[in-house]
């Protein structure tokens, strides 16, 4: 019996590969290449236009900001860092933004302005600066995120400084008005 079955299966196999390999009986015709060239120029629909020219909306070029050639790039603090104790001043930047523009430590002198992000601290420095004809420098700590290539700092601690302290010193504490609510 398993004899059958072997040689039914070797009949069966052995017919269906004979029809895969049996050549043809009519050769395969040529394309003629004049009748293709005819075909590829004549337009598909005569009734088809060309496509019309899209206008795409102008760019805003205000919100971009362009490097000159051969410039250093800002230094970026990592995100989850603390700036403790650092002297600077309030400013606005072109967006309408805050930022946090260091006095010069004397070392690097590279530290890039950092963006504040809104919080109560925020609030209290302009109330101060709008409350004081003057100037004023501040003594700040905050943590620092990252974004889009800068640096934003959520404030922690915001102290006025008064002119004639350093914040090194001893007398700075003494002499810092905190800013409180």
């Amino acid at each position: 019996m398993k004899l059958t079955v072997i040689v039914a299966a070797l009949a069966i196999g052995g017919s269906a590969l004979a029809d895969t390999t049996r050549p043809t009986t009519r050769p395969v015709e040529a394309p003629n290449p004049d009748m293709m060239l005819r075909q590829l120029l004549s337009p598909a629909r005569p009734s088809a236009k060309p496509l019309e020219p899209v206008q795409y909306p102008q760019e805003d070029q205000t919100s971009k900001t362009a490097v000159a050639p051969k410039t250093e790039t800002q230094n970026l603090v990592r995100e989850g860092s603390y700036v403790i104790r650092r002297v600077g001043r309030l400013t606005r930047t072109a967006e309408g933004q805050f930022d946090f523009t260091y006095d010069a430590d004397g070392a690097a002198l590279k530290d890039p302005p950092m963006i504040i992000l809104p919080n109560l601290k925020l609030t209290q420095m302009e109330m101060a600066v709008k409350t004081n004809s003057r100037d004023l420098k501040f003594l700040i700590s905050g943590m620092v995120t990252e974004y889009n290539g800068r640096n934003y700092i959520l404030l922690e601690e915001v102290l006025v400084v008064q002119d004639e302290t350093l914040p090194n010193s001893k007398k700075a504490d003494e002499r810092d008005n905190p800013i409180r609510p």
